[in-house]
C-alpha cells in the first residue's frame, strides 16, 4: 500500500475524530453549565444528586463508560446492537463524561465572583439573569478558559478511547493499518494528525484569550 492510499484512509479516520470532538463539545460545554448551577443548588436533594453524578463521571474510566452505555440497550431491553449504535454510545459518553469535567470549572470559576458584584447589581435593579449574563458570565469566561483549554486538547487525544468499542476513528485506523501492512508509520503519521489538530486548537483559544484580555480582573 502507498503512503498515499495509507493517508487517505487514515484521513477518513480523522473526519470521525472530528465528529466525536465537535460533537462532544457541542454537548457537554452546555450540559456543564447545568450541571454546575444544579451542584450550587439550594435545593438539598438536587445538589447531591448532581455531587454523585460528577463524582460517578469522574471516579470511572470513560472506557468503561462507553462499554456500559454501549451495551445497557441490549442488557437491559435486548435491543440490538449496531453500528450506529456504538457511534451514538461514544457520542453519549464522552457528553456526559466531559460536562461532569467542564461543570466544575465553571463551577470554580462562578465562585471566584465576589459577592460584592452581585450585591451591586441588585441595586442597580439588575435580575439575576442579567446579573449572570453581563456581569458574572463574562469573568467566568476568562477566568476559567486555561483550565478549559487542557480539557479540550485531551478531548482531541481522548478521541482515541472510541476504538475500544470498534468506532473507526483515526487511531482504530492506523491500528488496524499498522497490522496489515506491518509498519509503524501509520502510527507516525496519526501522531502527526493529532499534534497538528492539537495546535490549531491551541492557537484557536490563544486567540480568544488575548480578545478576551481587555477584562481585567
Amino acid at each position: 500500500m502507498d503512503i498515499s492510499t495509507m493517508l487517505a484512509m487514515l484521513g477518513q479516520g480523522f473526519v470521525v475524530t472530528l465528529q466525536i470532538f465537535f460533537l462532544t463539545l457541542l454537548g457537554s460545554l452546555p450540559l456543564g453549565v447545568l450541571v454546575a448551577l444544579g451542584r450550587m443548588s439550594r435545593v438539598k436533594p438536587l445538589a447531591w444528586l448532581i455531587r454523585l453524578y460528577i463524582s460517578v463521571m469522574r471516579g470511572t474510566p470513560l472506557m468503561l463508560q462507553m462499554f456500559f452505555i454501549y451495551f445497557a440497550p441490549y442488557y437491559l431491553f435486548g435491543m440490538d446492537l449496531s453500528t450506529d449504535s456504538k457511534f451514538n454510545a461514544t457520542i453519549v459518553a464522552f457528553i456526559i463524561n466531559y460536562a461532569a469535567y467542564f461543570a466544575e470549572i465553571y463551577r470554580s470559576g462562578i465562585q471566584s465572583i465576589p459577592r460584592g458584584q452581585y450585591e451591586a447589581a441588585e441595586v442597580l435593579g439588575y435580575s439575576r439573569v442579567q446579573t449572570f449574563m453581563k456581569i458574572v458570565l463574562p469573568q467566568v469566561i476568562k477566568r476559567i478558559l486555561p483550565a478549559m483549554g487542557n480539557e479540550i486538547i485531551t478531548l482531541v487525544k481522548d478521541t482515541s478511547l472510541a476504538f475500544a468499542i470498534g468506532v473507526a476513528e483515526m487511531f482504530s485506523t492506523a491500528k488496524a493499518l499498522v497490522a496489515s501492512q506491518v509498519s509503524m508509520l501509520p502510527f507516525v503519521f496519526a501522531a502527526v494528525f493529532y499534534w497538528v489538530f492539537n495546535f490549531i486548537v491551541e492557537v484557536v483559544l490563544n486567540r480568544i484569550e488575548k480578545k478576551l484580555d481587555y477584562y481585567h480582573d
